[in-house]
């Protein structure tokens, strides 16, 4: 029994000195880390001038269905903006200039636009979806494949600020002695995931805005794709509706406004 303590408080005392004493070889900072950040950069640089030069020109949109998806979106800003105009006059014409029945923007016949049908009419626009998605997926997957192959169960780096075990298989994994390693040291696959995601402000100072690799142009653009292909016609119908039922008042939040703002003063006084 003896023994077998020994060898438990052996056990422990290692695997607590293999958490705490940890010493990092320099030649991974040049062999592992520098390779793959400067790797996910040129890749990213690539992809970003194959996407411009395999892109078609710019698409032509109707001037039409633009200002049928903008006057939906004026029209429901007035409907949860509408308590800070200040003055129940200026509510009224800005509400008659959407809901008058002769000239009103929402009273006007709006066609829908079946996207599929756009599609299938305009095969450009897929054979463009499709070269953004290859342009996207093959880089990043055959990127994960070589750092998987090459520099598994490598240990990168070690987090400044304290961690809980509920990390311990995103940033350890790949690492066969991860479960008496402490949390807080890095794997070289989060490493590969933490520049796939990171490196956006990098190829922005480089690259421009709006780069072609750019997550947040791309979420736009399906906004945008998805604005277009709205039920316009029920969408106009419901804003009409809800704009015909708010019932304003000449300056609903300014009301009371000195009051409020005498008792935030008296809190903040208080709180000193």
């Amino acid at each position: 029994m003896s023994s077998m303590a020994a060898a438990s408080t052996t056990g422990a005392s290692s695997s607590s000195a293999l958490s705490n004493s940890l010493t990092l070889d320099p030649a991974i900072r040049t062999w592992v880390l520098v390779p793959i950040s400067l790797a996910m950069f040129l890749i990213g640089v690539i992809r970003h001038h194959a996407s411009r030069l395999l892109a078609t020109g710019p698409r032509k949109v109707e001037l039409k269905a633009v200002r049928e998806s903008q006057a939906v979106m004026r029209a429901s800003r007035l409907r949860m903006n509408h308590a800070w105009i200040s003055r129940e006059a200026s509510f009224r014409m800005r509400r008659a200039f959407f809901n008058d029945k002769k000239e009103g923007v929402l009273q006007q016949k709006v066609k829908n636009n079946n996207p599929q049908a756009q599609m299938m009419s305009d095969p450009s626009m897929m054979q463009d979806m499709m070269m953004k998605n290859m342009s996207m997926i093959i880089p990043q997957s055959l990127t994960f494949m070589w750092v998987s192959f090459f520099f598994s169960g490598f240990v990168m780096a070690k987090a400044p600020f304290p961690l809980t075990q509920k990390f311990r298989v995103m940033l350890q994994r790949g690492i066969d002695i991860s479960g008496s390693l402490d949390v807080t040291y890095v794997s070289s696959l989060l490493w590969y995931f933490m520049n796939m995601f990171g490196m956006r402000g990098l190829f922005t100072l480089t690259l421009g805005e709006g780069n072609a690799i750019d997550d947040t142009a791309l979420m736009q653009q399906q906004m945008e794709q998805a604005g277009a292909g709205m039920d316009k016609a029920n969408a106009f119908v419901m804003e009409r509706e809800n704009l015909e039922l708010i019932e304003a008042r000449d300056g609903m939040v300014y009301e009371k406004a000195e009051e409020r703002a005498a008792k935030v003063l008296k809190r903040a006084l208080r709180a000193r």
